[in-house]
């Protein structure tokens, strides 16, 4: 029986984006001034994201020990909320789209491992979070997932399937348990 051999182990095609020294930048400016709560400022974070390459609508709230992997393959649009300790890993592209809410500690992962492979390669798929879309509290979305409008994540759910439009998924692996309606 195979087993799993990491000194085999190569991320290839992947590429982080930027160049090295940007990459180094990023590491270093994430864990100062995003990673941390003694720089609650939206507005300068939202300037160093922006710099960075991210696409950021208005009135963005990014609230603090927020974890983004790198910036250049973020987008997030108007009136979106990211809460304390939500972590972004995001090594490919992820949308985020308006009026959306990311609650504390949710996580989005865009990458993951070929369990069925000896060399364990890197997987990597875009996220995408549509319009309207709320992600709970200590909520994960899996690499490859696209949550459509106005979808809601539950509190401690973890997202392995596709979010329908306005209904509400709970549980893990996340079923949908009813119609979202806003009145």
């Amino acid at each position: 029986m195979l087993k799993t051999n990491l000194s085999t182990y190569n991320n290839y095609p992947f590429h982080p984006g930027g160049n090295a020294l940007k990459r180094l930048l990023w590491f270093y400016i994430n864990a100062v001034f995003f990673k941390t709560s003694l720089i609650p400022v939206t507005g300068f974070k939202v300037f160093l994201l922006r710099l960075f390459g991210a696409k950021i609508g208005k009135n963005v709230t990014i609230k603090p020990c927020v974890n983004i992997k790198y910036p250049w393959f973020l987008t997030i649009g108007d009136e979106t909320w990211i809460g304390e300790n939500v972590w972004i890993d995001n090594l490919v592209i992820t949308t985020i789209g308006a009026n959306c809410c990311l609650s504390q500690g949710a996580i989005l992962l865009t990458g993951s491992h070929n369990y069925k492979k000896t060399s364990f390669d890197l997987i990597t798929i875009a996220i995408t979070l549509e319009e309207g879309v709320w992600i709970g509290a200590g909520a994960i979305v899996n690499l490859g997932i696209t949550a459509a409008s106005h979808s809601v994540l539950t509190s401690g759910s973890i997202a392995t399937v596709n979010l329908e439009a306005y209904s509400i998924y709970q549980g893990n692996p996340a079923v949908k348990i009813r119609k979202r309606v806003i009145s």
